[in-house]
């Protein structure tokens, strides 16, 4: 019997999940699955420019394995746009590690919601107490308390504005 697929880390959900041609019905194409971990993978190494060995530090699995998603990603979403198929994110064997935040105008922290809802790390993040949108993602995990192979959130990216999956919300 094979074994059961380790639990990928991902940062969060993507605010989009559909992408398809303009100007053709969804029900007229056929349509790709890229997984959430597939999807966690390309904005790694792509999107942010980390070596693959980051890269799976930050998923908690092995560099051949972060390979192997990253290979399985590119080739499908190279399918979809050039054979001109919808394209849908969903699904996988993946985590979303929490996050804090604190608020830069009364100080008040709090924790994101449970895994499996999606929040909005964006520029409209407000704080619960004073409704200011002045507020940092805080890195909660200690990569101590996740024993070997765990992921070090102490170090996110390149610059980048933190916690971010896709365009803001304007």
């Amino acid at each position: 019997m094979p074994r059961r697929p380790k639990n990928r880390w991902v940062q969060c959900l993507p605010r989009v999940n559909n992408f398809k041609p303009a100007g053709i019905p969804l029900s007229e194409l056929e349509e790709i699955t890229l997984s959430v971990e597939e999807l966690e993978a390309i904005r790694l190494k792509d999107l942010e420019g980390l070596e693959q060995t980051e890269c799976a530090l930050r998923m908690g699995i092995s560099r051949p394995t972060f390979h192997r998603i990253l290979v399985s990603a590119r080739q499908k979403i190279a399918e979809s746009l050039v054979m001109g198929k919808a394209l849908r994110i969903e699904g996988g064997d993946f985590k979303i590690y929490s996050r804090k935040f604190l608020c830069q105008e009364c100080r008040h922290e709090w924790q994101a919601p449970s895994e499996n809802e999606q929040y909005d790390y964006g520029n409209d993040a407000r704080c619960p107490v004073c409704g200011k949108e002045d507020v940092l993602p805080i890195d909660q995990i200690d990569q101590r308390e996740q024993g070997l192979g765990g992921p070090p959130w102490n170090h996110m990216g390149r610059g980048r504005k933190k916690g971010w999956c896709g365009p803001p919300n304007k």
